[in-house]
């Protein structure tokens, strides 16, 4: 209620402002209108067959399926290629492809869909085991702040224990080592982070995250092949096998991603005809063939910008995060959401929606990230608003994804030794268990024949240690996060392992025989 004081002074404000000539304020700016015809659309889907066998020609990328969805209507939908090399079975729309970081907004979108007010989003995270090195962030944390990866908590934190084979609940245990930087004034894109957002928000609801999201967007949303469980993805018989690039060139079906730790950040696996339908969910405000699946306001907030995720980009403008999606407005002022999956284990994928337009593509491929999803969904935006692409986005997406790749890998040439090393000492001073808070024990073993084994995990990964020069080692490093080769420092009793130590958690200490 005003005070008698607050209403005099008001009026006499607006006697003054009543006497005072004062220039009108500017109206704000109208919103931005459609700009695409259905012509523009046609423009661009036509051109994707070409464009998609020129890119998988380029690159050698296996196989891929992409949809295309349009005022409410799929106007694309098609695979190319080999669902695994070696083998005829062909990419169809309906070959389930693992999503990598694709997941974040699906997730984002069942966490909507369990809402009835924008304002759950900012309720605090609270999840058993679970908890961060401030107690007052910890305290305070919302599903919106881990979302949008603003906590505080470092980069891909929790990543490499997953890596080392920890479970999800480890993996949620430990976070509160980490250091934290500023919180909600920060952005580090953290898998962990989100998971155990969407675990709480699945605890609150008495049910498991795979149940929630299947009865909450999946079962609703007609999305049959979609899962979050790693099993599924793995026995369905129509599923793109993951593939690297080998050094001549060609791809293998090497390795197996299972991110069932980090499910609802990297988790789902789906197919381009469901999620031609996620995104005609997305784009009709959360409404799909007449039905009401997630309410509007709740989803319209995961569209909103919650933290600057990038101030300077090639065009000039920022980029942000919002919830489970990255937040861009073109020189138009249209609003543009996107994501991009990648696992270096072998698989890439990119969606981006254009909701004024309400016009979409998502784009599946089964190899590890070269560039070609992304750079297909570019050249078809492009394509649909200038006429053509713009540049070659291919090239630039590849020389990205080389770029992050080689970006925590050592600067030292462990497979070089410098000339005059010094020997190592004997075994006895470097054998033993080591302890660390963080990445739990580790051995280091004398082989029978000679050398060393350096043991990490909890159902131990080996790694043979090849000497570099006095107490120091190397060895290859393996998973989703691999380095390449990365060193090994024995000193006074203990062992720090170089690409564990980024935030100065890499030190293992010798227990006592």
């Amino acid at each position: 209620m005003r005070t008698r004081l607050g209403l005099a002074a008001a009026g006499a404000a607006l006697a003054l402002a009543a006497a005072a000539p004062v220039a009108a304020a500017p109206s704000p700016p109208p919103p931005p209108e459609p700009q695409l015809t259905d012509q523009d659309v046609a423009a661009a889907v036509n051109r994707l067959p070409g464009s998609i066998a020129a890119g998988m020609r380029s690159t050698g990328v296996p196989g891929l399926s992409v949809a295309v969805v349009h005022d409410d209507e799929v106007v694309y939908l098609k695979g190319f290629g080999v669902r695994r090399t070696g083998e005829s079975g062909a990419v169809g729309p309906d070959t389930v492809f693992q999503i990598a970081s694709l997941s974040k907004p699906v997730s984002s979108t069942v966490v909507a869909g369990t809402m009835k007010d924008p304002s759950e989003w900012d309720r605090r995270t609270e999840l058993p085991g679970f908890a961060l090195k401030d107690p007052w962030v910890t305290g305070h944390v919302t599903t919106a702040d881990l979302f949008s990866h603003r906590s505080g908590l470092p980069d891909h934190a929790g990543d490499l224990l997953e890596d080392l084979g920890h479970d999800r609940a480890y993996v949620l245990d430990h976070l509160r080592l980490l250091p934290l930087s500023p919180f909600r004034a920060s952005y580090a894109y953290t898998n962990f982070g989100l998971t155990a957002a969407a675990e709480g928000v699945a605890r609150a609801h008495g049910t498991s995250w795979q149940k929630l999201s299947a009865d909450t967007l999946f079962k609703p949303a007609g999305m049959t092949r979609t899962s979050t469980e790693f099993s599924a993805f793995a026995t369905a018989p129509d599923h793109a096998a993951t593939h690297v690039k080998n050094p001549d060139g060609t791809w293998s079906p090497r390795y197996v991603r299972d991110p069932d730790a980090q499910a609802p950040a990297g988790g789902v696996s789906s197919t381009a005809r469901d999620l031609a339908r996620w995104m005609r969910l997305q784009l009709g405000g959360g409404t799909l063939d007449g039905k009401r699946i997630v309410p509007a306001e709740t989803l319209a907030r995961t569209h909103l910008p919650e933290v600057v995720a990038q101030a300077t980009t090639p065009t000039g403008r920022p980029q942000f995060y919002g919830l489970g999606w990255n937040v861009t407005y073109d020189d138009a002022g249209r609003l543009r959401l996107s994501h991009s999956g990648a696992f270096a284990l072998g698989a890439n994928t990119n969606v981006t929606l254009l909701p004024l337009e309400r016009l979409g593509i998502v784009v599946l491929t089964n190899g590890a990230p070269v560039g070609l999803a992304d750079a297909i969904a570019e050249d078809f935006f492009d394509t649909a608003e200038h006429g053509g692409p713009t540049t070659d986005w291919l090239p630039l997406f590849a020389s990205l994804y080389a770029q992050a790749d080689r970006a925590n890998r050592s600067t030292t040439d462990y497979a070089r030794p410098p000339s005059g090393a010094a020997p190592p000492r004997a075994d006895s001073v470097y054998t033993g268990t080591y302890d660390n808070p963080y990445y739990g024990r580790a051995t280091v073993t004398a082989n029978p024949g000679g050398g060393l084994t350096l043991s990490l995990g909890p159902e131990p990964e080996r790694y043979p240690l090849r000497h570099y020069d006095g107490d120091t080692f190397s060895f290859e490093t393996a998973g989703e996060n691999a380095v390449g080769r990365t060193g090994v420092f024995f000193k006074d009793g203990t062992m720090r392992i170089e690409y564990l130590d980024e935030e100065h958690l890499g030190t293992f200490t010798r227990q006592q025989p």
